[in-house]
């Protein structure tokens, strides 16, 4: 295991609007306050979700017309080739209750609105460095 302690820097708030991507507005609001290792909440509701299951090497898709509201998303932001990345888990409901989640993959659209909350982690990076064995991008910590 690898481990890494870091000092709460800034916390910013954001609101996602109506057909905006959900990767990428919070990879937006990431890069526009500068803040390159920190994690995030969300909630919200989605047209569409687009989730991803990792399962021997790949992301098997998960293809949800909505309208969903988002019961659960978190993730973290670090540093992908040098720019902002956002990894992120979703658990979505439909009208019925019945709940999915999964890795969100591009292609998850706002609906109605999206409340993000986006806290840095000061004074670490956090580098995604491709595994071979994983085919995954994974966190190499410095301080």
């Amino acid at each position: 295991m690898e481990m890494l302690q870091s000092k709460l820097g800034k916390v910013v708030f954001a609101r996602l609007s109506e057909d905006e991507d959900l990767l990428e507005t919070i990879t937006h609001a990431a890069e526009k306050s500068h803040i390159t290792a920190g994690f995030f909440i969300l909630v919200g509701t989605l047209k569409k979700a687009n989730l991803g299951f990792y399962r021997k090497g790949k992301y098997e898709t998960i293809k949800i017309d909505g309208p969903v509201e988002i019961v659960s998303c978190m993730g973290n932001i670090s540093l992908k080739e040098d720019k902002p990345f956002a990894h992120a888990h979703i658990s979505v409901s439909n009208e019925k209750g019945e709940v999915t989640g999964g890795h969100v993959m591009s292609g998850c659209t706002i609906a109605a609105t999206g409340e993000l909350v986006l806290i840095e982690a000061a004074d670490a990076r956090l580098l995604r460095k491709l595994d071979k064995k994983t085919q995954l991008f994974l966190w190499s910590m410095e301080k």
